[in-house]
């Protein structure tokens, strides 16, 4: 009998589990030549859960009670969908959690609060939106990064729009002034010589209405996240500028897995086996997108599975930093951040990195 992997939509045996908790109890999680990143892009590999909270049962699922968790994630949002597929697929029971899902739609700093306070364990969401709120001191900390991409500049080509370069006087529709979209292409605004404050008008309206403001000539781009803009780009009548992927930022980190900081010190346990089940269904997105893509379809995901499966392969799901490449990377966005005003001038963010990043998984 061999320890083969498990297949996309099986869990994992109590053997395969077993060893690859063993293997990896020497080494911190993910360890590389660098020590710092979960798999990432290319060729398939079968994914390391490292040391386990609690052993599994020979079916796949935890042994004893599941520890009740809540997590925070928004609904509408595919680049979250590893967090269903950890459902459906008994990711987050084998990781020995029961998970109850908290919906949330509201304000970051609504959600950071809830997380810090109690009312959620841990959430699901855009580094860029969670940045500047936790420079205030929200006792919340990220654990690790969950995937590229999934943010999308569109230009009207009746206006011209197909570079950066060509946005300078003209109008952004943006869904609201701290959207991550608005912070991320502020910094590309910024990279190409234009003043991300005074050389644009970003203009909020509804998110589902951002391609019509456009079509109506209000504003000569918009700048959103998936599923809406890989939806909108299939239009003729727009022109994908640039993502969140584009250039430098290729293998840079969108979403990240961030827990609440008393569970951290009263529960390690718990808060490395949640963000272990997370990378893991990242890791299942990355092999099956088309799974991922039905589960976050039942839960009322926008678009065909086709569509849904299609901007799944786009973002890079494979590509999950933690340890000092995570805390990099946050580095590297704070100081850019900072450049557009964002953070504050005088924030360290060496050390702000170090304070809102969190080690579970070593």
């Amino acid at each position: 009998m061999t320890d083969a992997p498990p297949r996309p939509g099986l869990l994992p045996s109590r053997r395969f589990l077993l060893r690859a908790g063993a293997a990896a109890a020497a080494l911190p999680f993910g360890l590389g030549v660098s020590g710092s990143r979960a798999w990432g892009p290319g060729p398939s590999q079968p994914f390391d859960p490292g040391p386990l909270c609690r052993p599994a049962a020979a079916d796949g699922a935890a042994t004893g009670p599941l520890k009740p968790i809540k997590l925070a994630w928004n609904a509408t949002a595919i680049c979250t969908a590893a967090a269903p597929l950890a459902k459906e697929r008994g990711i987050f029971a084998a990781h020995g959690l029961d998970v109850e899902f908290v919906n949330f739609g509201g304000s970051t700093e609504a959600l950071l609060e809830a997380i810090a306070t109690g009312k959620a364990d841990a959430g699901i969401g855009m580094a860029l939106r969670w940045l500047k709120p936790l420079e205030q001191g929200f006792d919340v900390k990220i654990t690790a990064g969950l995937h590229g991409g999934c943010l999308r500049l569109l230009g009207a080509k009746a206006a011209g729009i197909t570079e950066v370069a060509a946005l300078k006087g003209k109008t952004i529709a943006i869904s609201d002034h701290a959207s991550p979209a608005k912070n991320f292409f502020g910094l590309l605004l910024a990279k190409a010589g234009i003043d991300p404050e005074n050389g644009v008008e970003w203009r909020p309206y509804p998110a589902d209405l951002l391609n019509l403001a456009v079509e109506k000539g209000e504003a000569q781009a918009l700048a959103d996240a998936d599923p809406r803009t890989w939806i909108w780009r299939k239009d003729e009548r727009f022109a994908e500028v640039a993502t969140n992927l584009s250039g430098e930022y290729a293998d840079r980190t969108c979403c990240v897995v961030a827990v609440r900081g008393s569970l951290i010190r009263g529960d390690r346990a718990a808060a490395a086996a949640l963000t272990r089940a997370v990378l893991e269904a990242g890791h299942r997105v990355h092999e099956n997108p088309e799974d991922a893509a039905r589960i976050f379809s039942g839960y009322g995901g926008k678009g065909s599975i086709e569509d849904l499966a299609a901007m799944l392969k786009s973002q890079h799901h494979g590509d999950r930093p933690v340890g000092t490449d995570l805390k990099r990377q946050l580095v590297l966005y704070g100081d850019e951040l900072k450049q557009v005003n964002v953070l504050k001038r005088t924030t360290d963010t060496a050390k702000f990195a170090e304070r809102v990043y969190a080690d579970v998984l070593s």
